[in-house]
């Protein structure tokens, strides 16, 4: 297992740097700077603004420059908020973002595993075709799309929850109702149709019937043998569901007016905060990657077959 951790980490030291390169110089080729204001700045300032952040060198200077701040921790000062710099806003951003998308993961899970073992049970009635409807409308409609639709009924017209901000003073936890609803309904579409398909073949295999066979309760046969073995395909998806979910809180951040990191980093790439943006990148590619990880470790852990040599 701890020879399995290694090679992994010593695959993702590489695959951090490509992520890095490629949207260190993807934002650099892009129109637009960091100093370019709606009104014209003389150019004498905007000279000496490129040459205080090191702008006025090469570009491949400055990713090496870059980088070597990287490796010490150093994320660098952000160009448009002048009173802080990279690590700080990350710190301010990255929580509400982890909340949000663990909430939604959480629900998700929970969900689409009961409402695809539902399914499977079921199958062929019209409980079945009820939450494959539901997979459907979940799959097709995306979050940009779904969130402003719950905000507007359930928010605005309703007046059930509040449709913006993050003030748990005056409004409790009531505000991470319709961003983690918007963030999870794909993913509850999605968990239920992977498990319903896993749990029938699951519940027609060999040992299912022995156990039933040798006058286990059903509760018991699906509960202790078909669930253990049918959540395996959906542990492997989870890992970069989980990252996608954390990632796609970019939209619902703007959607909902949320300070999270998917807000910093939307105003970053409009204002060419170079610093910002690849901050951003940074922690979340590296999310990916240790999700993916853990949900790795977690596959073996449920399938002792798996060998990690």
């Amino acid at each position: 297992m701890f020879a399995f951790i290694l090679r992994r980490l010593l695959v993702a030291i590489p695959t951090l740097i490509v992520i890095t390169a490629l949207a260190f110089f993807m934002m650099k080729v892009a129109p637009g700077g960091p100093f370019d204001l709606e009104r014209p700045m003389p150019e004498e300032i905007r000279q000496r603004l490129l040459a205080a952040y090191g702008l006025d060198l090469p570009v491949w200077q400055q990713y090496l420059d870059y980088m070597a701040g990287l490796v010490q921790g150093d994320f660098g000062p952000s160009l448009r908020f002048r009173d802080k710099d990279v690590a700080e806003l990350i710190g301010e951003g990255l929580p509400v973002s982890l909340m949000i998308g663990a909430l939604a993961m959480l629900l998700a899970v929970t969900l689409g595993t009961f409402l695809g073992s539902v399914a499977a049970l079921r199958q062929n009635t019209s409980g079945d075709f009820a939450v494959m409807a539901f997979a459907m409308i979940g799959v097709s409609i995306p979050p940009l799309v779904m969130g402003p639709i719950l905000a507007l009924v359930l928010g605005v017209y309703l007046g059930l929850f509040p449709t913006g901000g993050l003030n748990f003073d005056r409004h409790g936890i009531s505000v991470l109702v319709l961003p983690v609803i918007t963030l999870a309904l794909p993913q509850i579409a999605i968990i239920a149709r992977l498990m319903r398909a896993s749990m029938i073949e699951v519940i027609r295999s060999n040992y299912i019937r022995t156990a039933r066979a040798k006058g286990l309760s059903a509760p018991a046969v699906i509960i202790r043998h078909a669930l253990r073995s049918a959540i395996l395909p959906l542990v492997s998806y989870l890992g970069p569901a989980s990252a996608a979910v954390i990632t796609g809180s970019l939209v619902i951040e703007r959607v909902f007016q949320l300070p999270g990191m998917g807000a910093y980093f939307v105003d970053a790439a409009l204002q060419r905060d170079y610093t910002l943006v690849m901050g951003v990148v940074v922690v979340y590619a590296s999310l990916i990657i240790v999700l993916n990880l853990i949900a790795d470790i977690l596959y073996g852990v449920l399938n002792p077959r798996v060998k990690y040599d």
